[in-house]
């Protein structure tokens, strides 16, 4: 069965092919020679982010938790990108598009990524590629402070890049070790409308909030909607060992990517109203 209550199975499915399909096509794009070299980092950084939307997607509809690293792609093609950009792109593009504190968005991926890298306990080669990328030592006291649970003697900033969105979430870290469980599940209930125009003020209203906020809310079935599974909670519950249990029905707590099998499944919405026709029609019944 799967996690997500949003969504049939045939959703699920449909949109995990097209997504595999669609980094097996940009790869191939990949290998020909390049077009306007202004573009090509972030095209391939386009692999990155259909990568860990597609590790999402699988989550949402039930996968198993083993089926889900996909560091591999994001390592490789991250990298790359890496490289391009900086034969590219200006001193202040290169800004913009690498520091957390100008970036909304590349923060919370960096985040989500760590959370990942945590939970699904990454081998160490791959971790520290991982750190390489995401940069930014010094600059956020949370996830510095994540990122320390693994890496020691990593640099850990004074202030939150994004206080209206993750003061909350510091709290859960700063609250008595009893207290923690129930000031993370109080953080849960705020968080989706909590990142809404959380960005910086600096930056056009379109990107104060998440790119994906809106998933799903218009034309469901056009596929964008890979879930809304808040990462930095579980990333904390590892990264300071809280016990977790108050969370795990919470419908945007992706629990059972500390333990598999804990989180609610829910079942197949489609299957069900087959198995319902199906006997109304054996049955003779209207």
């Amino acid at each position: 069965m799967k996690r997500d209550r949003l969504g049939n199975m045939d959703y699920w499915d449909k949109w995990i092919r097209f997504g595999e399909q669609a980094i097996f096509e940009s790869k191939q794009i990949v290998l020909t020679p390049p077009g306007d070299p202004r573009y090509r980092p972030q095209f391939i950084f386009g692999i990155v982010q259909d990568s860990y939307e597609l590790a999402l997607r699988r989550y949402s509809r039930g996968d198993p938790i083993s089926e889900l690293s996909v560091f591999d792609d994001v390592m490789e093609f991250w990298e790359e990108s890496r490289r391009l950009e900086e034969e590219v792109w200006s001193p202040e593009q290169f800004h913009t598009h690498k520091s957390w504190t100008v970036n909304f968005d590349l923060y919370i991926v960096c985040f989500w990524l760590v959370g990942l890298a945590l939970t699904l306990d990454v081998p160490e080669k791959q971790w520290e590629r991982l750190l390489v990328l995401v940069g930014n030592e010094g600059e956020d006291l949370l996830l510095d402070s994540v990122i320390f649970s693994r890496k020691t003697g990593r640099k850990i900033g004074d202030n939150l890049c994004f206080p209206k969105a993750y003061r909350k979430l510091l709290d859960v870290t700063l609250a008595p070790t009893e207290q923690q469980p129930k000031v993370l599940r109080a953080y849960l209930d705020g968080w989706y409308t909590g990142l809404k125009e959380a960005g910086p003020t600096t930056s056009p209203s379109s990107h104060r909030t998440p790119y994906w906020y809106k998933f799903g809310d218009e034309n469901f079935e056009g596929g964008a909607y890979f879930g809304r599974w808040c990462i930095e909670a579980v990333a904390v519950a590892k990264a300071f060992n809280i016990d977790d249990t108050l969370c795990l029905d919470h419908p945007h707590y992706p629990g059972d990517l500390l333990k598999d099998g804990r989180s609610p499944r829910y079942p197949d919405t489609s299957a069900l109203v087959q198995k319902n026709w199906l006997g109304r029609f054996f049955s003779g019944k209207p």
